[in-house]
């Protein structure tokens, strides 16, 4: 973003951020090679669940890319990449159900999840301005706009912190129906327990390094005072 005196808050974080890349995509991979002994693909899993949750106005895709599995609330369509829509691994059951898992929470009117929804605007414009409205106001020695950028920047950290108990229960209802449900067995469960941990840890990761990014901003709005 720019340099400052306190670039060095940022580096725990960002360590942290690498490892957690590398943690989801080795655990990941890890359990993608092992079948789970059901037989049935993400897909299968996806559309068994939604339909024993009485969810019947979501539909199952195949998208493209890796990782790339979401649910889009305003479609009401849940996305799984190809590798998890037609695999009978571990890990793909493990990521569809926690897709799932969002679709429940949309259905049901999760109130993080509605909450998380509610700030996108927010999170959106403030990511795109914060920045610039925080570098000009320190080249032109404005403090206001400094302030300005750092309450818009909080918008998006907000949105950040919003999102981990969104996706940790998401996870906790994806764990609970897989083997509720018999979609996997209980060593199984552990497995894809360790995908939706790997995964969480990146939200973690992000929310950390917006958490510093934001306390850089306020340290050197203090030294303009």
């Amino acid at each position: 973003m720019f340099y400052s005196p306190y670039d060095w808050l940022l580096l725990p974080a960002m360590a942290l951020a690498l490892y957690a890349q590398y943690k989801v995509r080795s655990t990941y991979e890890r359990f993608s090679q092992i079948r789970a002994a059901a037989g049935l693909t993400g897909a299968q899993v996806a559309s068994r669940l939604l339909r024993a949750s009485n969810i019947n106005d979501v539909t199952v895709e195949e998208t493209s890319g890796t990782l790339s599995d979401h649910y889009d609330p305003a479609k009401k369509v849940l996305r799984l990449s190809s590798g998890v829509y037609a695999s009978d691994s571990i890990a793909a059951l493990g990521v569809a159900a926690h897709e799932t898992g969002h679709a429940e929470q949309h259905a049901t009117g999760y109130l993080p999840l509605r909450l998380r929804h509610s700030i996108v605007p927010l999170a959106n414009f403030g990511s795109s301005l914060a920045i610039p409205l925080f570098l000009v106001g320190l080249l032109l020695s404005i403090p206001s706009l400094m302030t300005l950028g750092i309450l818009f920047f909080a918008g998006a950290v907000l949105f950040q912190v919003v999102t981990l108990p969104v996706e940790f229960d998401a996870s906790r209802r994806a764990l609970a129906h897989l083997q509720s449900a018999g979609f996997l067995s209980e060593s199984e469960v552990g497995g894809a327990r360790k995908v939706l941990s790997a995964a969480a840890l990146t939200y973690i990761a992000a929310t950390a390094v917006a958490l510093v990014h934001l306390l850089r901003l306020i340290m050197v709005r203090r030294m303009r005072d």
